[in-house]
């Protein structure tokens, strides 16, 4: 039985995001990084001094990795850049699908390994024109393709399983993987199907327990499920569509949770003032920190 609690957190930032995406925190500089995909900017909020800044980009992004402390790898609709955080230039790095213009990056995480897997899908949503990549040493290999909206990338602590769904269907995905390199070790199996609940799995993160903490777009909740597929949790959250989760805060025992006002009307809108904002779910977990990406 899954248990359902009301919302206890707080709003960390009010930004009005179109479409917040891809939270990552920096426990190095105890910030948290997020974007707005159809805004072209680049958010970072420090939780200990509370300082916002705002980041306009040249293109949407979507993903952000740590490479160092003067350095991350953002995913965009151009490919993969290398992101100078003291003076915001950008420096190309990698192709992802340049030659299709009619696509952009959508979701991202790197594995214990120190590889990137990215998604990218179509400007317009259409079917099945997205795929995943493993990005490892600046070569960018397609690992799994026709998929409509990646999301859900993550991985087990131990970097033995990654995890990925296509929001339009909402059956999240496992598949063993290879812990030296993040390649996939086997072919994908469905571990949730949740075609006929309401709203659609969106972005998630696994935590030091294997548990998988799932944003539910459309459906105003974050979900947790255990590593076997059981959904034994629900949170509830003060906006219809929220995007992705994240651990955030010195020991990665905070939740996070990047939402969006895409699509939604005025009274839509007006009835959740919230949406576009970061979250902060209030409960404690057990997170693991992203890892850095190796160039």
């Amino acid at each position: 039985m899954t248990e359902i609690y009301e919302f206890e957190g707080k709003t960390l930032c009010n930004t009005s995001s179109v479409l917040g995406e891809g939270p990552t925190y920096d426990p190095d500089t105890d910030t948290v990084w997020w974007f707005n995909i159809l805004g072209k900017e680049l958010h970072e909020l420090n939780l200990g001094t509370e300082e916002k800044k705002m980041h306009p980009l040249p293109m949407m992004a979507s993903v952000l990795a740590r490479i160092d402390d003067k350095r991350q790898l953002l995913a965009t609709e151009e490919g993969l850049f290398v992101r100078d955080i003291g003076n915001g230039n950008l420096t190309f790095y990698a192709a992802l699908e340049n030659d299709n213009p009619e696509n952009r990056s959508n979701d991202g995480r790197t594995h214990p390994s120190g590889a990137l897997w990215i998604s990218t899908m179509s400007k317009r949503a259409e079917s099945q024109a997205g795929a995943i990549y493993h990005v490892a040493g600046g070569k960018v290999t397609k690992i799994f393709s026709g998929i409509s909206i990646p999301n859900s990338i993550c991985f087990s602590p131990d970097g033995t399983i990654g995890y990925y769904t296509d929001t339009r269907i909402s059956r999240l995905m496992r598949v063993m993987v290879d812990p030296q390199t993040g390649l996939p070790a086997g072919e994908p199996i469905v571990m949730v199907d949740s075609m006929d609940d309401p709203g659609g799995l969106d972005g998630s993160v696994c935590d030091a327990d294997g548990y998988i903490w799932n944003a539910r777009w459309g459906a105003g909740v974050v979900d947790r499920y255990s590593p076997d597929g059981l959904r034994i949790a629900r949170y509830k959250v003060p906006a219809a569509q929220p995007s992705c989760p994240a651990f955030i805060g010195v020991n990665a025992d905070r939740l996070a949770v990047t939402t969006a006002w895409e699509g939604l009307d005025d009274t839509a809108r007006s009835s959740q003032p919230q949406a576009g904002a970061l979250l902060e779910l209030g409960v404690t977990v057990k997170g693991v920190f992203d890892p850095v990406y190796v160039l």
